[in-house]
């Protein structure tokens, strides 16, 4: 058959990226299979989006204090909007909250992990991100990257972002950014990018960028989520609007999956960095790598195997 033609016979060994089940379609699974991510409209609920508004709200405001989470804030707003979401661009790390977590446990959302994991369930990473308004500074332009870069576990097709939009994401409040196919290249090396006084703390972004893939940016409405594999290069541009865009996301892994060593590799530098964090915020004197994702990680489905 000519490549517009998609066979709906199974055919063993045929799919790398997504594993036997009736939830995806042959199409669907060729698509993930050709650009390594999946968009779903309307999975995630108004409901449930606003009660993960309501909460980063009170986070903001500190009338919650998730343990273990990482507010990251645009200091220099602070004097002006004191605390509020005005200021707060992302709360990472919110496994501790219940009402964020929630999010990680929604059987919607489940449903579609299982076809890139597996039945066995690891909640890995939690981010819910407040993009600001931000055109001038461009404080919160992510740089193009692959998420397996943070990441000491394998293998990497056992592992998924479930990514959500909590409002409308379009090229004016800096939606997604995607290279389509980019998952089947290997791990490239991360640092952060040379911008003058505008890179975030951990923002790695490749330190070469092929500018000859094409990009495609991922209009969202609200609820709609997409699913992507770990070396898929993606990004983000800067909100240009007066408003926020919000969106909630987890990194999901097969509790199969098992840790590697990134000494000598390209991920290395990141270990290094994160430890140093570690230390400075819990005065914890040996940790490795693995040990801030074993406090991360929570099982969502299934049983506990590896990670």
């Amino acid at each position: 058959p000519t490549s517009a033609q998609v066979s709906a016979v199974p055919q063993p060994g045929r799919f790398r990226y997504t594993l036997d089940n009736d939830v995806l379609t042959t199409e669907q699974r060729q698509f993930y299979e050709d650009n390594g991510y999946l968009l779903i409209k309307k999975l995630v609920s108004d409901e449930d989006i606003e009660r993960f508004r309501k909460e980063f709200v009170r986070i903001c405001k500190r009338e919650v204090k998730p343990p273990g989470a990482m507010i990251m804030k645009n200091e220099s707003l602070k004097s002006q909007y004191g605390q509020s979401e005005k200021v707060v661009n992302k709360v990472q790390d919110f496994q501790e909250d219940k009402e964020l977590f929630r999010y990680c446990t929604l059987p919607e959302v489940l449903k579609y992990v299982e076809c890139f994991t597996g039945p066995n369930i690891m909640a890995m990473h939690t981010m819910l991100i407040n993009k600001l308004p931000d055109s001038d500074t461009q404080t919160f332009l992510h740089p193009m990257h692959q998420d397996l870069h943070y990441f000491p576990f394998r293998p990497a097709a056992r592992i998924v972002c479930s990514w959500t939009a909590m409002e409308r994401a379009d090229q004016d409040n800096g939606c997604l950014v995607v290279q389509p196919g980019t998952h089947k290249q290997p791990l490239k090396p991360h640092g952060y990018p040379q911008w003058e006084g505008k890179t975030n703390k951990l923002f790695h972004g490749l330190l070469h960028e092929d500018e000859k893939i094409p990009k495609v940016h991922l209009v969202m409405e609200k609820g709609d989520t997409v699913f992507f594999h770990p070396l898929l290069i993606h990004g983000s541009g800067i909100n240009k609007t007066s408003g926020f865009r919000k969106s909630i996301s987890c990194h999901f892994a097969s509790s199969e999956c098992y840790y590697i060593d990134v000494k000598n590799t390209s991920q290395e530098h990141l270990e290094k960095e994160l430890v140093e964090m570690v230390h400075k915020k819990y005065n914890a004197t040996s940790v490795e790598l693995r040990d801030i994702w074993n406090f991360r990680a929570r099982l969502v489905q299934g049983e506990r195997i590896n990670l």
